[in-house]
């Protein structure tokens, strides 16, 4: 099996799982919607995303029993859901709206830049060094990170704000640096590093750096 598949079957029960929750626990306030929105939402767009325009670092083959224990690794972003529908709790009106805003910035940082990173090397091998990749050298995992934040928010528990740093810090970070690592066999890589963030745009850039 593949690593996408253990990703794949994640993503694409993820509105089942929070939907079964709502219903166990009798729980459909607009908290709970919310939530089922967002998420489920993500899980349906990274199947589509997959079918479209997939990632080649997800086609690595892996032992099935690997592939389970990744299954239930991911299966940790399914506590926080968990959490808000199980303990009734209602976020606010203003946690709602700043999960949501945040949430739309994060899939449209995560799904344009992985589209622009797809087909630009598809017809052309290289650095890619403009559009959404011209200061930010990882936008799509900063997407990522932007949507996981505003599931994290809703629930507002200190477990979700604990996993998500788990993620970022064992998973995105390291595969950050591994991407510099092999970037770096690019002659122009040191100006482009120079010139972006690891995660976060660099905006302002001194003139000894251009």
């Amino acid at each position: 099996m593949k690593i996408k598949n253990s990703i794949n079957l994640h993503k694409g029960l993820t509105f089942i799982f929070i939907l079964s929750v709502m219903t166990i626990y009798n729980n459909f306030n607009i908290g709970a919607w919310i939530y089922l929105a967002l998420h489920g939402t993500y899980g349906i767009l990274w199947l589509i995303k997959d079918k479209i325009y997939p990632d080649k670092q997800w086609e690595t083959e892996i032992s099935f029993p690997l592939g389970i224990i990744l299954f239930f690794i991911l299966g940790l972003y399914w506590i926080a859901p968990f959490i808000l529908i199980s303990s009734n709790k209602q976020p606010s009106e203003i946690l709602i709206a700043t999960a949501v805003i945040i949430n739309i910035i994060g899939i449209f940082l995560h799904y344009s830049s992985d589209a622009q990173k797809y087909y630009t090397l598809k017809y052309h091998q290289g650095l890619i060094t403009e559009g959404f990749f011209a200061r930010c050298r990882n936008t799509n995992y900063l997407g990522e990170i932007l949507i996981y934040l505003s599931f994290t928010l809703l629930v507002n528990h200190w477990l979700p704000y604990v996993i998500l740093t788990g993620f970022i810090t064992l998973i995105f970070v390291p595969n950050m640096l591994k991407k510099d690592q092999s970037l770096s066999r690019y002659d122009e890589f040191a100006n482009y590093k120079q010139s972006s963030g690891l995660i976060f745009p660099k905006l302002f850039i001194n003139s000894s750096e251009k």
